[in-house]
């Protein structure tokens, strides 16, 4: 049995290779190979179980996720991969902010503007970083400005991520309806149980990400955005009625029906034609621990 840590994790695989590795698995979830029970959700979320079972490989993983948002960091995990004659442990909250970053990148290649160069990521999180990383391997931004409830830990995250990122330019404050009246890509990873903006504050043309909300009562995004983006794009639509507060809220209202949410395995078959706005809606699925920890299996 090999036990890997964050560090081991992030050596191994860049987010590059995550994106990869995260789009061939949602590849196989449409070829209808993996096996997904749903996700076990204990304590109004505080602890999480997934799995999920890879028919071709006879591979597995499971992860426990724990989640208090008073505390940093807010998401502490641990993951098993189970292959044939081969065990792996892992921290799973490193693979967690990994693969939801991978996924935004996935879903931002197929969607956003392909001359993007402006992204505003609202929240300043354990997972705003993997956020601004997926994008940045996807798309040639220029600009970044990190927004969120606090300008000190807002700047901070700017300054860590100028460091990485040298050619790109960092701005960070609290203003958000500023930040995104001028985006080309937005990524919302926040707990915020109400919309962080309204959709009139967007432009025109603007691709936005929002993966921060998991639960039912959470919302990030407005309605009316929902009811009039030109593609609602989830990662699977069984998840997201289960889970996510935007798309519930949108259906039950009568904004948008199940036949609007496009799933990601099969968009990346038969890619949309973004026009205007466009959504891609992530409360996670099992296929994409399985990628990470498949990959590391295979580093």
């Amino acid at each position: 049995m090999r036990v890997l840590s964050a560090d081991d994790v992030r050596r191994a695989v860049p987010m590059s290779a995550a994106i990869d590795a995260v789009r061939d698995a949602f590849r196989e979830l449409a070829a209808g190979h993996f096996v997904l029970p749903p996700r076990q959700i204990f304590g109004d979320g505080a602890v999480l179980v997934m799995s999920a079972y890879h028919s071709p490989t006879g591979t597995a993983v499971v992860k426990k996720i724990g989640i208090a948002l008073d505390q940093v960091p807010a998401i502490r995990a641990t993951l098993i991969w189970t292959g044939r004659g081969e065990q792996l442990v892992a921290d799973g909250s490193s693979i967690t902010t990994l693969r939801t970053g991978a996924v935004v990148g996935v879903a931002t290649d197929l969607l956003a503007p392909a001359d993007a160069t402006r992204l505003t990521v609202i929240g300043s999180g354990a997972q705003a970083p993997d956020q601004i990383r997926a994008v940045l391997a996807v798309r040639p931004i220029a600009d970044v400005a990190v927004t969120g409830r606090s300008a000190g830990r807002a700047e901070a995250l700017a300054q860590e991520l100028a460091a990485e990122f040298p050619a790109v330019r960092f701005t960070s404050g609290t203003d958000v309806d500023a930040a995104v009246a001028d985006a080309h890509v937005i990524c919302c990873a926040t707990s915020s149980s109400t919309p962080l903006f309204a959709a009139d504050t967007l432009p025109a043309t603007v691709h936005v990400n929002a993966i921060g909300a998991f639960r039912p009562s959470m919302r990030e995004l407005p309605r009316d955005l929902i009811a009039s983006a030109g593609t609602v794009l989830v990662d699977q639509r069984e998840a997201a009625l289960e889970e996510s507060g935007e798309v519930i809220d949108a259906v039950r209202a009568g904004s948008i029906t199940t036949d609007d949410l496009v799933e990601l395995g099969p968009a990346l078959a038969d890619p949309p034609a973004p026009s205007g706005r466009t959504v891609f809606k992530s409360v996670g699925v099992g296929c994409q621990d399985w990628a990470i920890a498949a990959a590391l299996a295979g580093r």
